[in-house]
């Protein structure tokens, strides 16, 4: 017989529980039976049996419990529970069990596949909401705003789920146990994400470390991944993909933490960052293509990264251990290029004092690099062609021919269909080239990209200058959002270069980026005398002489609130609590920024 007010497995499958209401003091157990499950309400006495008999008090159906498998000790002091030598054993929050065991709120209890979750209180709590893709999406949009407008910080865990045939509303019931009211959970695709507003990295760790182990009970392989804001970015999708993008690259079981080194691709010597998905699909386009001998026509903004992408060609071409030589067409004079390119004999021209070897003879064997291609005049177009045709090149001042073997990797940011209609470029010299064509997009289309290669940019820059590892405040990584970057990787990486130097404190502010990622100021009009006598200007005065130097209020705001909760904190000897008090700041609060902006404590 089942007690009162029991739900067998059957029962829960024609209906689930949502939210029903507990006496104050009673006792309970959710049973999670395969794709089911019951809520088990337990008597203020008694002995239950637990297995598949068709008599036993609590019957569960899946095979890798016995018939017989344990037995639930119900006493007015407590609830105990007792294996009785069941095949697979009982589990106690992991641990396997000898004897008869008290159970406390909360404690896991494992039968094989079948998990019992014992609770004590006054009531069920309801059913955390799940949120589907476009509502989570949605929150998460303004969960970013808040970051942006108020220095927050935002984590998003990715919980990568696999094939697992368990309902999605059992997993959000067993890991929202342990989430707080504001946290928000849904589903994309096959991964559960969890949002948690202002909570550092550090915790977020925990927090993911503890979603890991209770659903592991019921999906042994599930994945972490943790993305955060600012640092990941400030756009939704591309925080959820971050997060997703860790979680698949953990272990089974484990966690892992987006960022930087994530998503470094070594290719030889170098590493390049590919974590958007036109990079990534570009990158694995660049690897088929390799091992064959075509040449590769790379379309791509200046200061896009084309020379990384021809330099994957190489590395991953058979060539690899031979030389990769670049040029860029644009950078030398139209009369030093085809004796770069070809090379040329003792005398050939006014300081030709001996001979020399071309590019194409110094490549010979491996792969050279033409950058910005379109450049080339239609004469040295010619010969291009000839020497890509005939594999041969003859050097200026000579008349003899030398043999080159070599693989061309071609890039321009100009579209070279237009150039040939033009007549800027030879029509068979782009047949030739653009065998197979590639496209780099331009940094400000790569959203995953642009937090990563500032963070690696920036650590890569206090390393030179000598200074300890600067963070980007959300505003500053705001102004870098919404940035066009026309300079694209090469500008960004100059721009890192200029905050690690100028920056004060250790966080980096708008102030501390150069003016020219900034909308454009107009300029002030005249003032009139009275407008001068009302805004502080001396008649006879000029604007220059009265004029000031702003910055935004918000990062004025941060500089002032730092400085007191530093000046609080030496007042006190480095108590958080007390410093917080003479401040009136919330003990919270006071913690969360103390880590935002690194001040040093003694503790609570």
């Amino acid at each position: 017989m089942l007690p009162p007010d029991t739900m067998t497995t059957e029962d829960a499958r024609r209906s689930v529980p949502k939210a029903s209401p507990v006496a104050a003091g009673r006792r309970y157990l959710l049973v999670l039976d395969g794709g089911s499950s019951a809520l088990c309400s337990l008597p203020r006495s008694g002995t239950l049996l637990v297995g598949r008999l068709a008599t036993a008090d609590i019957r569960v159906e899946d095979p890798s419990v016995s018939r017989q498998h344990a037995r639930v000790l119900v006493e007015e002091g407590g609830v105990r529970i007792e294996d009785l030598e069941s095949h697979n054993g009982v589990r106690l929050n992991g641990e396997r069990i000898v004897g008869a065991q008290p159970l406390r709120s909360g404690d896991v209890v494992t039968l094989g596949h079948v998990t019992l979750v014992f609770h004590c209180g006054d009531r069920i709590l309801p059913l955390r909401p799940s949120l589907d893709a476009t509502a989570l999406r949605g929150r998460l949009a303004e969960e970013i705003e808040r970051v942006l407008s108020y220095e927050r910080v935002l984590s998003v865990i990715a919980l990568e789920l696999g094939a697992c045939s368990i309902p999605m509303v059992e997993l959000v019931r067993e890991a929202g146990q342990g989430l707080r009211l504001m946290d928000l959970t849904g589903q994309v695709g096959s991964s559960l994400i969890v949002v948690m507003p202002e909570l550092e990295e550090e915790e977020a760790k925990a927090a993911a470390q503890q979603l890991l182990e209770t659903l592991r009970l019921r999906v042994p392989e599930v994945r972490a991944g943790l993305a955060s804001a600012p640092q990941d970015g400030l756009d939704a999708d591309a925080l959820l993909a971050a997060a997703r993008a860790a979680a698949l690259a953990a272990p089974g079981g484990g966690l892992q933490v987006s960022g930087p080194s994530l998503y470094r691709l070594p290719l030889g010597g170098r590493a390049v960052l590919v974590a958007d998905p036109s990079m990534v699909g570009l990158f694995e386009l660049l690897r088929r293509l390799a091992p064959s001998p075509l040449p590769v026509l790379i379309h791509g903004e200046t200061g896009a990264g084309k020379e990384n992408a021809a330099w994957a060609v190489h590395h991953w071409s058979p060539r690899a251990g031979k030389r990769f030589l670049a040029l860029n067409c644009a950078a030398l004079p139209e009369n030093l290029v085809e004796s770069e390119l070809f090379g040329y004999e003792r005398g050939a021209f006014s300081g030709a004092d001996k001979s020399r070897e071309g590019l194409f003879e110094q490549a010979s064997g491996g792969t050279l690099f033409l950058d910005e291609v379109a450049e080339l005049s239609l004469a040295v177009q010619a010969k291009l062609l000839r020497a890509l045709d005939q594999k041969r090149i003859t050097r200026l001042g000579s008349s003899r021919e030398h043999e080159v073997d070599l693989r061309i990797v071609a890039a321009t940011h100009r579209v070279l269909a237009d150039e040939v209609k033009a007549g800027r470029f030879r029509q068979d010299l782009f047949y030739r080239l653009s065998t197979a064509v590639v496209i780099l997009p331009p940094l400000r289309e790569r959203a995953r990209e642009l937090p990563l290669l500032a963070q690696a940019f920036l650590a890569e820059a206090c390393s030179q200058a000598g200074r300890p590892l600067l963070q980007l405040s959300a505003a500053a990584m705001g102004v870098l959002a919404a940035h066009s970057w026309p300079g694209n990787v090469r500008e960004l990486k100059s721009v890192m270069e200029y905050a690690a130097v100028t920056a004060r404190g250790t966080i980096i502010e708008p102030s501390h980026l150069p003016a020219s990622l900034g909308p454009p100021t107009p300029p002030a009009p005249e003032p009139t005398a009275l407008q001068a006598v009302v805004e502080g200007q001396h008649p006879g005065e000029s604007p220059a002489e009265s004029a000031r130097s702003f910055r935004l209020l918000a990062e004025e705001v941060r500089e002032l609130e730092r400085q007191r909760m530093s000046e609080a904190l030496e007042a006190t000897g480095g108590v958080q609590t007390r410093a917080a008090q003479l401040i009136g700041m919330p003990l919270r609060t006071f913690t969360t920024k103390l880590r935002q902006y690194k001040l040093p404590s003694r503790g609570r």
